[in-house]
């Protein structure tokens, strides 16, 4: 099956067409590109830890538009630790840096017996009707994004389960916390307040919040997107998988109409 990139070396990655965007079909969808800074943060550090460690939070500044052509990923460890690290990975394109995260990772332990949320439930796949994003977005990575099955609850507000078919690498394993990561830059498009054809609201950045690590299969959106009188706007998430609440991913929007 075509994925979003092949691995070139230790660092460096060619993306494949898949990886198409949706405000310009010849950049890349910053959404892949997240997923692969997650991957090698969590191969380079979680999968050579001692002990159990998983990705708790994901901060991510978008610097600029990333070219469908090679990229290269680098990581370093900005806080060691034994129970709690905080790694920075840049993924660079033309030598130049494109995308910025710093992860923090946790040391888990059993907290089986205190776990609960107040976030509501969200409906199961089955209960909403299928979707066709390609109606809204041009783009190879949301027409080949896999299965969407959407409720919209108004102007802004939708949920939404996405069932993603196209691996992020070829022939690499990839955690399901890096496939959610390499997903989730898409709340931004699935409870759109405006048609983007008359509005652009890119995200300048994403902040990606886990519980634990997700289940496989459909992801859960619960999306709302906010547009402030100033131009700034905010799409903020509650990710769900099978077994209920997962995290939640917020991003900061530049609110631009056309001809403005």
């Amino acid at each position: 099956m075509p994925s979003y990139f092949v691995r070139a070396d230790a660092t460096r990655f060619v993306p494949t067409s898949l990886t198409g965007g949706a405000w310009n079909v010849a950049e890349q969808h910053v959404a892949p590109p997240i997923g692969l800074v997650a991957h090698a943060i969590e191969r380079d550090h979680i999968a050579r830890s001692p002990q159990p460690m998983q990705l708790s939070r994901l901060s991510v500044d978008i610097l600029g538009t990333i070219p469908i052509d090679e990229v290269e990923v680098t990581c370093r460890v900005l806080r060691p630790g034994r129970s709690i690290e905080l790694v920075e990975g840049t993924l660079s394109s033309n030598g130049r840096p494109a995308l910025v995260a710093r992860a923090w990772l946790m040391h888990t332990r059993d907290t089986a017996a205190l776990a609960g949320t107040g976030h509501a439930p969200m409906p199961a796949p089955e209960e909403l009707r299928p979707w066709d994003p390609t109606t809204a977005w041009p783009g190879e990575f949301i027409a080949t994004v896999g299965e969407i099955r959407r409720r919209e609850l108004g102007s802004g507000r939708a949920q939404s389960w996405i069932d993603p078919v196209v691996p992020l690498l070829a022939d690499e394993e990839v955690s399901t916390t890096s496939r959610l990561a390499s997903l989730v830059d898409i709340a931004n498009g699935v409870a759109a307040r405006v048609d983007p054809r008359e509005v652009a609201f890119p995200n300048l950045d994403l902040t990606l919040h886990l519980l634990r690590a997700p289940a496989t299969g459909w992801i859960g959106f619960d999306t709302t997107v906010t547009f402030g009188g100033s131009g700034l706007g905010l799409t903020h998430t509650v990710l769900h998988d099978a077994d209920g609440p997962v995290g939640t991913v917020v991003q900061s929007l530049t609110v631009r109409p056309h001809g403005r």
